[in-house]
């Protein structure tokens, strides 16, 4: 079985070839950015034409925290829209069956019903600050829908919440809450600081995993047969799955779980007039588990995992 890996380079796309290599009986494809344009319909196209693929996992994304969002709102939507249509028309021109799609847990609407279900979808209005990416990631659900009822595809979509790990983005700024967390604490300790400023209240609730269990998670979704994963999903469609934790805590809790994996002793400082986003963002997995997956690895032994691979890597951590 050939399987194509679109954006394997990053964080996500680097766990799914880890989680895929345990099958010595796939061939995994990938391609470097500066050999193929995502962007391009025309390459994507010709790409698939010249490689069988039977499978493929649709990891390639433009993401970024909350400052990059609201920075780059044109890039987001643009970028977004064009790597998942491209891939997803290609693999259906070339007759791939199979396709998993990476969406986000920022599709669902600001004030979504906690724990959020999939049914939450287009039932409210969007938090603003990523808006944009948002939209462009429930187009890809609808995309690989569309192409499920007008073709009878097998494209289905998983909606990962906020994931950490291995060749995270570590800009000082762009990248998410816990790359950008654990540098700033990391540095300060190096520095001798007193405190570290955390961004916005420290109210905010989030759910976090590890990035290695959200690729065993996708795998196995990826090779349940069709019917039991469109039994699932709402309506049969074969559309979206949550795939989290199923546990949350505040801002302000995991600042102090990181300071206490990072070593830093000192004082925590929230700056309120920093953006806080949505007021919670937790995941109902309860579809997941009807389907035979849940996490096996805590928070905290995650994040620890994770500051370990950051030491080693210090010197060549991803900025993009």
């Amino acid at each position: 079985m050939n399987i194509f890996v679109a954006g394997h380079q990053g964080m996500v796309g680097s766990a799914l070839l880890r989680a895929l290599a345990l099958d010595s009986s796939k061939k995994i494809i990938t391609v470097e950015r500066e050999g193929l344009d995502l962007l391009n319909q025309k390459s994507v196209i010709s790409f698939f034409e010249q490689n069988h693929i039977d499978q493929v996992y649709l990891a390639a994304a433009k993401v970024g925290g909350i400052h990059a969002n609201n920075k780059y709102p044109a890039q987001f939507i643009y970028e977004n829209l064009m790597i998942q249509t491209n891939i997803i028309h290609a693999a259906h021109l070339s007759n791939v069956e199979q396709l998993l799609f990476l969406g986000s847990s920022c599709i669902y609407p600001k004030f979504a019903p906690q724990p959020m279900k999939e049914n939450s979808l287009l039932t409210g209005t969007l938090e603003s600050t990523n808006e944009p990416y948002a939209i462009a990631k429930i187009a890809g659900i609808k995309l690989c829908e569309s192409y499920n009822r007008q073709y009878g595809r097998n494209y289905r979509s998983v909606m990962p919440t906020n994931l950490f790990g291995p060749n995270d983005n570590y800009h000082p700024q762009n990248s998410h809450v816990i790359p950008a967390m654990m540098r700033r604490f990391h540095e300060a300790k190096k520095a001798g600081a007193k405190q570290v400023l955390v961004w916005g209240t420290g109210k905010p609730r989030r759910e976090f995993l590890h990035v290695d269990q959200m690729a065993s998670a996708c795998v196995h979704l990826m090779n349940l047969p069709q019917d039991t994963f469109a039994q699932a999903t709402p309506d049969n469609t074969c559309s979206h799955i949550n795939v989290g934790s199923g546990k949350d805590c505040s801002i302000r809790e995991l600042a102090e779980i990181m300071a206490n994996v990072v070593g830093f002793a000192g004082q925590l400082t929230f700056d309120t007039t920093r953006p806080d986003g949505a007021p919670q963002k937790l995941l109902s997995v309860e579809r997941l588990k009807s389907l035979g997956w849940e996490s096996s690895v805590s928070f905290e032994e995650g994040l620890t995992q994770t500051y370990e691979w950051f030491l080693e890597n210090y010197q060549q951590l991803r900025e993009s």
